[in-house]
């Protein structure tokens, strides 16, 4: 050291090349976090195994499930009612920690047959509690019907966008719960918007009695369920757990069979359920309207008419006697009567139509042209044109008299949305 070297000076610049050893760079932190993400899995196949059954434990979910689970379904059900889509946003984060479905996950990776009926019975009860509030709001929309349904037509339909945003919401979800003890409430928040928001709405539509509703919801429920215990099931196998023994692995199989062959039949094209068909048409003329012509005899409408004899033939009364000599005097014994007949007024045929817009899976129905929403109409929907089209802002509008159930629409929608069988001279 230098003789005019300050000791305190010394003493600083030690201190400082310490800690220049001793603190991590940037890259050095992240490596050292990767190391340790890496230690909360252990290598061998009986640690993780162990872990796992800790991990089962973890996602079975506590009274404050069930409870949360009430209260996001009445939140939907009101959110559905009003037709706000802030208070179906509400509802999905007032929606509690989707540890259940974790449950299943990490039972059908590991073929636990015990644990996969704890957590699917416990997700269950907290489903049918979103239900059951869904159908007291349904009940209670029927006192303010016809009401603006849009979001629950929205959310009872299947849509590849939800199916995109439910796999990467299951992936954070499945991964978060592994690899770290602190709750991942922000994947499952998507969980819940994408499950308990098509089930509360299906059972607000069998409660309402609305058509179009239920069951489609309950089926865009299962096919996102089943999508969920795939994608979750699968991430867990390639983290690296395994069934361990022979039985397991049957029951893990099983499992994924079942939920493949959901889909099959709720995804795929021309098996999806999840569409409304058509109403068909009851009438003569509704079969002329949609290009299927039936010869149908109308036998209730039809006029009687009564046989009228062509000509009077004249009968004798008596007989020529020579022996008495009296000549017999033709006589008509029955006087033609003419019977009227019905007259048949001409009337106007109704207009029928098909909903067939190029986007969006169907169109709105308006109170009066631009006006606010009525109801949501599907693409292949029957409705009746009421009045020849009429310019609004430059767009041909036509008023519509749509039927659903018991109750009668008229509304006012855009002409090209529209696609008729027989063209119409004011069309």
């Amino acid at each position: 050291m230098p003789k005019n070297t300050d000791p305190l000076e010394v003493t600083q610049h030690a201190q400082h090349q310490d800690l220049g050893k001793t603190r991590p760079t940037r890259a050095q932190r992240r490596r050292a976090l990767r190391r340790e993400r890496r230690k909360a899995l252990p290598k061998s196949l009986e640690a993780r195994s162990e872990y796992l059954q800790v991990l089962i434990q973890r996602a079975y979910p506590s009274y404050e499930f069930f409870l949360f689970s009430a209260l996001s379904g009445a939140i939907l059900g009101l959110g559905y009612l009003l037709d706000a889509q802030a208070f179906l946003v509400f509802g999905a984060l007032m929606a509690p920690l989707m540890s259940p479905l974790v449950g299943q996950m990490l039972a059908t990776v590991s073929g636990s047959a015990k644990y996969f009926l704890k957590a699917f019975t416990a997700f269950f009860i907290g489903s049918a509690l979103v239900f059951v509030t869904g159908a007291l709001a349904g009940f209670a929309a029927r006192l303010w019907l016809p009401l603006t349904l849009t979001q629950t037509y929205v959310h009872t339909r299947l849509w590849w966008a939800d199916l995109v945003i439910l796999a990467i919401g299951t992936i954070l979800l499945s991964v978060s719960f592994v690899r770290s003890e602190k709750k991942p409430f922000l994947p499952s928040v998507i969980l819940a918007y994408e499950l308990f928001l098509p089930l509360n709405a299906s059972a607000f539509g069998l409660a309402s009695g609305i058509e179009g509703i239920f069951p489609q919801g309950l089926f865009v429920f299962v096919a996102h369920f089943a999508w969920t215990l795939l994608l979750g099931s699968l991430t867990l196998f390639f983290l690296g757990f395994r069934p361990l023994k022979l039985i397991n692995w049957i029951f893990s199989l099983l499992v994924l069979a079942t939920i493949l062959a959901t889909l099959a039949g709720l995804i795929l094209p021309g098996t999806s359920p999840t569409s409304t068909a058509a109403p068909q048409p009851t009438s003569t003329r509704d079969a002329e309207m949609v290009g299927t012509k039936t010869n149908v005899p109308d036998t209730e409408n039809a006029p009687t008419r009564t046989p009228v004899p062509a000509t009077a033939s004249p009968q004798k009364t008596a007989a020529t006697t020579a022996t008495l000599g009296v000549s017999a005097t033709p006589s008509i014994s029955e006087t033609p009567s003419l019977t009227p007949t019905t007259t048949l007024t001409a009337e106007p045929t109704p207009l029928y139509a098909l909903v067939a817009s190029s986007s969006g899976g169907g169109a709105f129905m308006r109170r009066e042209p631009g006006g606010p929403v009525i109801l949501t109409l599907e693409n292949d929907e029957l409705v009746e044109a009421l009045t020849a089209p009429l310019e609004h802002d430059d767009i041909s509008w036509v008023q519509i008299k749509v039927v659903r159930g018991t109750e009668v629409f008229e509304g006012w929608i855009i002409q090209s949305v529209l696609k008729t069988a027989t063209p119409s001279p004011d069309w």
